[in-house]
């Protein structure tokens, strides 16, 4: 049952990083960012949004290892923390940031929980 949560988030992972990867200007509309002049913002949207998170679900399901899937949540947790620090600092628009932090929060939890 464990195996099949953790791989369901490794999925998951992929599938939000795809977004990212293949449609930068999709998910910058999703998450209210906005380029500039340049496509420096789309190559960095690739690049941390997409590619990073791809990466690492994959390296999930290949490796299959616990290890690999406790640094999955690891990365989770921090981005669940810098939600939490921008919810209480930047006051970003509600329910939105709070949902977007939930996403990152209860995976994160149940990968370090289970996994390490």
């Amino acid at each position: 049952m464990f195996d099949l949560i953790n791989i369901g988030l490794a999925v998951l992972t992929i599938g939000l990083g795809l977004f990212g990867f293949i449609a930068p200007r999709y998910t910058a509309s999703a998450l209210d960012l906005t380029t500039g002049q340049s496509t420096m913002g789309l190559s960095e949207l690739r690049a941390s949004a997409g590619g990073l998170f791809v990466s690492m679900g994959l390296v999930c399901l290949i490796l299959g290892a616990p290890w690999a899937y406790g640094m999955l949540g690891v990365a989770y947790a921090g981005a669940a923390v810098g939600r939490l620090v921008s919810i209480i600092i930047d006051k970003p628009p509600m329910p939105k940031a709070l949902i977007w932090f939930l996403f990152e929060a209860v995976p994160a939890v149940w990968l370090i929980a289970v996994n390490f």
